[in-house]
């Protein structure tokens, strides 16, 4: 996995992609990672490339490692569960949703709160360790929350539109 670029970037904007590269290849069981903002758009991604990969591969019938193979789907779905959550949780007037986990036969998706309605999706395999992976996004939430400004997701979404345009930073 890998993530996308970050030549031209602010220093804070690096950092996010570094500690996204880390939390990708340092937590065993992780296939991919989005951070998306609080109106549901792709800011992060561990798998820029996968977008063009999936598509070219179609339906085929080999197993996909993510929701469509797309970090856009992956980014569609946590925004999507992620609302949910937060609707629930105010029909049932329980407080802010801190994190949500979905278990499925051939995988598991969890969901955290960022910061400001931003959320941290992680897609896991089947055996992935469900309380190593939540520790570590903890860990990512603690240490991106507070860097992820208004200005800081303008930047970060502007990189992932020049990067599928092929336009410069």
């Amino acid at each position: 996995m890998t993530a996308p670029s970050s030549v031209g970037l602010s220093s804070e904007a690096r950092n996010l992609h570094w500690l996204l590269s880390n939390l990708v290849e340092e937590v065993p069981g992780i296939l991919s990672v989005a951070v998306v903002s609080s109106d549901g758009l792709l800011l992060l991604s561990s798998d820029d490339n996968r977008n063009d990969d999936a598509r070219a591969a179609g339906t085929g019938t080999g197993k996909r490692t993510g929701p469509r193979g797309s970090a856009a789907d992956l980014a569609t779905v946590v925004s999507g569960i992620g609302s949910l959550t937060v609707g629930a949780s105010k029909l049932m007037d329980y407080g802010p949703v801190k994190h949500t986990m979905v278990a499925m036969d051939e995988g598991s998706l969890f969901v955290m709160s960022v910061s400001d309605g931003s959320l941290l999706g992680v897609h896991g395999s089947a055996d992935c360790d469900m309380s190593v992976i939540a520790y570590h996004m903890a860990l990512f939430v603690g240490r991106a929350g507070h860097v992820l400004t208004p200005e800081l997701r303008s930047e970060l979404r502007q990189s992932l539109e020049n990067e599928s345009t092929g336009s410069p930073r």
